[in-house]
Formats: structure tokens, sequence, C-alpha cells
């Protein structure tokens, strides 16, 4: 996705946001954006390793009823 903007478009897009919001508010702005970043990232961990336990869980249920016990 940001491959396509390339690095001019990039400086762009940082001038723009340093004229809209101000040299003191970008801090701000880019510690609640890592934030939210980090925040999808754990929350998208923690469904993929839920889909493990309950992929790991159906097959070991699958294997007991086929064994009998």
């Amino acid at each position: 996705m940001l491959s396509s903007i390339g690095i001019p478009g990039l400086i762009l897009i940082l001038v723009i946001a340093l004229i809209i919001f101000g040299p003191s508010k970008l801090p701000e702005i880019g510690s609640a954006f890592g934030s939210t970043l980090n925040e999808f990232k754990k929350a998208t961990n923690d469904l993929i390793s839920n889909d493990k336990e309950e992929k790991t869980k159906l097959v070991a249920l699958d294997k007991t009823e086929k064994t009998g016990n």
C-alpha cells in the first residue's frame, strides 16, 4: 500500500500535516497513530492464535471420535 505512494508523496503528506496541525500537535498525533497500530496488531495476533487453538481442538476432537474413546 505505502510502496505506491513513494518518497515524494510521503514528504508531501508530512508537509501538509505539518501545515494543518502545526509542529506542537504532530508528536501527539504520531503517538496516537502508533498506539492504534499497536492495538490493531495485538488484536490481529489474538484472532490468529484463537483460530489456531480452535483448529487444534477440532483436530483433537476428530481424532477421539475416530478412535471411539
